[in-house]
C-alpha cells in the first residue's frame, strides 16, 4: 500500500507530514512525502527516514517571488496549482491514497490528481479555524472582510464558499479541466472533502460537533526529535535559572525587526536570561552579553521543558510543543490562525496573547509579567499532562482502516460531499 503525503508550506506543514509518514511506515505502509525542496525540509525528512520527492519550488523562493507587489492572489494561486499538479502527478504514480495539506492551490492539485488517477483522497487541517463550523467564523481573507451586518457564523460560512470560489475557483477549475475533470461550483468543499482530518490537540482546541463538517480530530502529529541540544547550550541552561525562549519560526517579522531586541530587554527586566532562535527573520543577539544564547534550528522537545516561558509567533506546531512541555507562552501573532491560537492559550490561562503583531519592550515586559506568574506556570504544567502524543499513530490507523474499506466518503476519490 503506497501513500503520498503532499504539502506546500513552512516547517509547521512539513514536520507533521514526516510524523504521519513515519507512523504509516510503522504500520506497514509505504509512505512518501512531497514537500518544498528547501534544504531544512530535506534534512528533516531524511532524519525521519521518510522518502522525499520535491514540490515545484522551494517555499522561501516562492515567497520571494509571490510576495512582490502587486499581489494578485488568484493569479498566484493558478501558478502554484498548475506547477504543483505536475510535481504531484509524478509523485503519485502507483499510490493508493493522497493525503494533502498546506496552501489551498497545492491541496487542490492533490485532490485533482487523486480523482484523475482513481486514488483515495484525504484533506488535513492543523487548526479548527479553517474548517466550517457554527462555533467559529471563517478566516477573513485579505480583500474579503466579513460584511459587518452578518454576524451569524453559519451565514458567514455560506458566504465563505463564494469567497473561496472568487480566490481559487479559476485556478482549481482550470487545472481540473486540464486533466479531464468536470468543474466544481464549490471549491472549498471539493478540496476539503466531507470528512477531513484535524491534526490538532483537543486539549488546546477541541473540535465541537457540527453538521457543517464531519472532521476527525486525531491529535497533533508530533515527530519524535532525538537530536541533542547544540554545543554549549546545556552548560548555558545549567548555569542559572531557566531562561526565556524567543523564536518566531518562519515569520519574517517585517512588522518589527526590533522584536528580538525588545524580547531580550523585556526578559532582562524580569531578571531572566534568553535563548534566541534566529529563524527566517535572521535575528541576531542585541549584544555580546553572557545572559543570551543564540540558536538555529533547535530541538524544541528537549529545550522547552527547561525554559521559564516561550515567546513565539503562535504557529500550531510551536504552540503545541510549548503546551506539551508545560511552558507558559507569550504569543505575538502575525497572520492567519496565529491570533486564534493566541486567544486559545490566553483563554486556557497558560499564557498571554500579545495585542497585534508589533511587540515593544513595554508590551513584552507586561506580557512576561503575566506569563511568569505562579498561577500561569501551574496551569501550563497541568495542561501538559493532557496533551496527546499519539496523534500521528491515530491518524495513520484511521487512514489505513478507511483505505482498506475504500467506501467511506472520507477517502473517496472525488472528495465531494455525498448525500
Amino acid at each position: 500500500m503506497r501513500i503520498l503525503l503532499t504539502t506546500y508550506g513552512s516547517r509547521g506543514d512539513v514536520e507533521p507530514r514526516a510524523a504521519l509518514a513515519a507512523a504509516l511506515q510503522a504500520q506497514g505502509a509505504e509512505a512518501v512525502v512531497c514537500a518544498p525542496p528547501d534544504q531544512e525540509f530535506i534534512d528533516l525528512l531524511a532524519r525521519a527516514g521518510v522518502p522525499f520527492v520535491p514540490a515545484f519550488m522551494g517555499i522561501r523562493d516562492w515567497i520571494a517571488v509571490a510576495g512582490k507587489p502587486p499581489v494578485d492572489l488568484p493569479k498566484r494561486a493558478a501558478e502554484m496549482a498548475f506547477a504543483q499538479l505536475g510535481a504531484i502527478s509524478r509523485a503519485a504514480e502507483g499510490c493508493d491514497l493522497i493525503v494533502a495539506t498546506g496552501l489551498m492551490p497545492s491541496c487542490a492539485a492533490s485532490q485533482a490528481v487523486a480523482e484523475q488517477k482513481g486514488a483515495a483522497y484525504a484533506h488535513v487541517s492543523f487548526c479548527p479555524l479553517i474548517l466550517p463550523s457554527e462555533h467559529h467564523a471563517p478566516f477573513p481573507y485579505p480583500g474579503h472582510p466579513h460584511p459587518p451586518e452578518v454576524t451569524d457564523n453559519r451565514a458567514l460560512w455560506d458566504l465563505n464558499i463564494g469567497v473561496m470560489n472568487a480566490l481559487f475557483g479559476e485556478a482549481v477549475n482550470g487545472l481540473r479541466a486540464s486533466v479531464g475533470l468536470s468543474p466544481t461550483d464549490n471549491v472549498r468543499d471539493q478540496v476539503f472533502s466531507d470528512r477531513p482530518l484535524l491534526a490538532s490537540d483537543p486539549a488546546l482546541w477541541p473540535w465541537a460537533p457540527t453538521d457543517l463538517c464531519d472532521a476527525v480530530q486525531t491529535g497533533a502529529w508530533i515527530l519524535p526529535d532525538p537530536r541533542p541540544l547544540p554545543e554549549g547550550l546545556d552548560d548555558f541552561l545549567e548555569a542559572g535559572a531557566p531562561p526565556v525562549y524567543v523564536g518566531f519560526g518562519s515569520m519574517s517579522m517585517a512588522a518589527s525587526q526590533d522584536a528580538a531586541r525588545a524580547a531580550v530587554t523585556a526578559a532582562r527586566a524580569h531578571g531572566r536570561r534568553v535563548v534566541l532562535a534566529g529563524g527566517w527573520a535572521g535575528f541576531a543577539l542585541p549584544d555580546d552579553g553572557a545572559d543570551c544564547f543564540r540558536v538555529g534550528d533547535i530541538n524544541q522537545q528537549a529545550l522547552f521543558s527547561r525554559v521559564a516561558a516561550v515567546i513565539h509567533h503562535g504557529g500550531a506546531g510551536t504552540t503545541t510543543a510549548a503546551a506539551r512541555a508545560g511552558a507558559p507562552q507569550v504569543i505575538v501573532p502575525q497572520l492567519v490562525d496565529q491570533p486564534y491560537w493566541a486567544a486559545r492559550v490566553a483563554g486556557l490561562g497558560v499564557g498571554v496573547a500579545h495585542e497585534g503583531p508589533t511587540p515593544t519592550v513595554e508590551t513584552l515586559t507586561t506580557a512576561l509579567d503575566a506569563a511568569l506568574r505562579p498561577e500561569t506556570t501551574a496551569r501550563a504544567a497541568a495542561l501538559a499532562g493532557e496533551v496527546r502524543s499519539d496523534g500521528a499513530a491515530a491518524a495513520a490507523q484511521w487512514l489505513l482502516d478507511r483505505l482498506s474499506l475504500r467506501t467511506p466518503a472520507s477517502v473517496s476519490p472525488s472528495g465531494r460531499r455525498r448525500p
